[in-house]
């Protein structure tokens, strides 16, 4: 539930960088709406989307469990993957609850809000939308790469990516309401393609975020992604997000300003990823406040973005905009 007086911040993405964090943002008096992509169909879920018909539970999964006030173990037991020979091999418990959940329900949605007040979540966790959407890239050279789980292992550049669904995607009035109301709007961090902007695509989400009066944060990537993002700056990142808009919407990024140890980078260059360069130039002309500083931490020799750091800058950011918004 919210408190009287929280700001609210909106968080849009998906992947392992969304809950990364919201595990920081959890830690202040701030009300969280989190909104989650639904083009998933790789792994646990994308068997279940197409043996089930719902939406893929996974990216909402992981959200839940990192806004979640449980026991570790709980925690641990709704995360347990299993590792069998039969056909519950490589499935995910709580991608398994959510599905019976949806089918006890009727709803994906009531699924999740049920699921929230069972592992007590702090905030909100919405799907972009109430089904399943399927993801297209169009190539620069015409091609057509259709589903998430493909599109960044086709071998080619990415032209432009968009949606479709067996009837019309329509994004959930809890959504828009968050987006109307919030105080604050996180993208990212996550894939570009992949994670963002499946959620900027479903209709009327992104003209909601291009026309609320919020202040708007990218986090950036620290590192490229191959088959995504190969060889992008900074802003390189915002003008692909911005090529898929009606709108310049951003107002404020967020970059790493510390170099990547070496050993780290090696590990990085056998998936062909370099760290993403802020090009402020660039960054200045698109009319966006750069705000650089050592987000970065290591874990099990991946790079991750620090959560309470970062956590730490974006309620700053929020705090001095509200107090803005209060003098006005």
């Amino acid at each position: 539930m919210r408190e009287l007086g929280q700001p609210r911040i909106v968080v849009i993405g998906g992947g392992t960088g969304l809950p990364v964090l919201l595990r920081g943002l959890k830690q202040y008096p701030v009300d969280i709406t989190a909104i989650v992509t639904v083009a998933d169909d790789g792994g646990s879920s994308g068997r279940l989307r197409e043996d089930l018909h719902i939406p893929p539970p996974g990216d909402i999964r992981n959200v839940l469990a990192s806004l979640s006030d449980v026991e570790p173990l709980v925690e641990e037991m709704f995360q347990h993957r299993f590792k069998t020979s039969n056909e519950l091999s490589g499935h995910s418990l709580g991608n398994l609850i959510l599905a019976a959940m949806t089918s006890i329900t009727g709803n994906f949605v009531h699924a999740i809000q049920e699921m929230s007040k069972i592992l007590n979540v702090h905030g909100k966790v919405l799907p972009a939308a109430n089904q399943s959407v399927v993801l297209h890239a169009e190539m620069e050279d015409g091609a057509i790469v259709s589903g998430e789980s493909k599109i960044p292992y086709s071998g080619k550049k990415i032209k432009r990516v968009y949606l479709t669904s067996k009837s019309t995607i329509r994004p959930l009035p809890e959504t828009i309401q968050a987006i109307r109301q919030a105080d604050l709007i996180i993208i990212g961090p996550g894939s570009l393609y992949t994670s963002i902007l499946p959620n900027l695509l479903v209709p009327r989400l992104g003209d909601e975020v291009c026309r609320s009066h919020a202040k708007k944060v990218y986090i950036c990537n620290l590192m490229t992604q191959a088959g995504e993002t190969h060889g992008y700056t900074a802003s390189d990142h915002v003008k692909a997000i911005y090529d898929h808009m009606s709108c310049a919407f951003m107002n404020t990024i967020l970059v790493n300003n510390e170099e990547i140890p070496q050993h780290i980078q090696l590990r990085y260059n056998e998936e062909l990823a370099d760290p993403v360069l802020y090009d402020l130039p660039q960054l200045f002309e698109l009319g966006l406040e750069v705000v650089h500083a050592d987000i970065a931490y290591q874990e099990n020799g991946a790079l991750r973005h620090d959560p309470k750091k970062v956590a730490k800058i974006l309620y700053n950011l929020l705090i001095d905009e509200t107090k803005k918004r209060y003098e006005a």
